[in-house]
């Protein structure tokens, strides 16, 4: 397992939550394909595309917004792994969407903070302008002045 750096004041990454669906992680719904000292990669349960993952922190932490500066390094790390692998297991990886939703106005339903890492192949959508932007449609498609 990769060693994370941690800094002064930071909480050990064994903090769990009873009851959280992400610190008790059952066997029978994830599997656990990347990890570090202090975030994993789990494949999604409900995949937008083949390869979806979530990076998740260990140590539980409501939303991206509280996880601390090593936390957020780790989970960068994860991300650029998975993306190096998903590309070599499939040359039609051309793009990639990152995102987290931070809070339920976000539409966060599990509230233990994950970053959703989607692969992106070309012709995956007719129309994939706007990306991250369709969770508004109409403000989806703009034009650059």
């Amino acid at each position: 397992m990769e060693q994370a750096q941690l800094y002064d004041g930071d909480v050990t990454a064994a903090e769990f939550k009873s009851g959280c669906l992400f610190c008790e992680l059952p066997e029978d719904k994830f599997e656990v394909i990347d990890e570090n000292e202090l975030c994993m990669t789990l494949r999604d349960s409900y995949p937008v595309s083949e390869g979806h993952c979530l990076i998740i922190p260990r140590r539980h932490v409501k939303d991206y917004f509280d996880m601390n500066p090593a936390e957020i390094d780790a989970a960068n790390r994860l991300m650029q792994r998975a993306r190096q692998r998903l590309q070599a297991e499939d040359p039609r990886v051309t793009g990639f969407n990152m995102g987290t939703n931070a809070g339920k106005s976000a539409g966060q339903s599990v509230f233990h903070a994950h970053i959703h890492f989607i692969p992106r192949r070309d012709g995956d959508q007719e129309d994939p302008q706007g990306g991250v932007r369709k969770i508004f449609p109409d403000k989806a498609k703009y034009l650059r002045k």
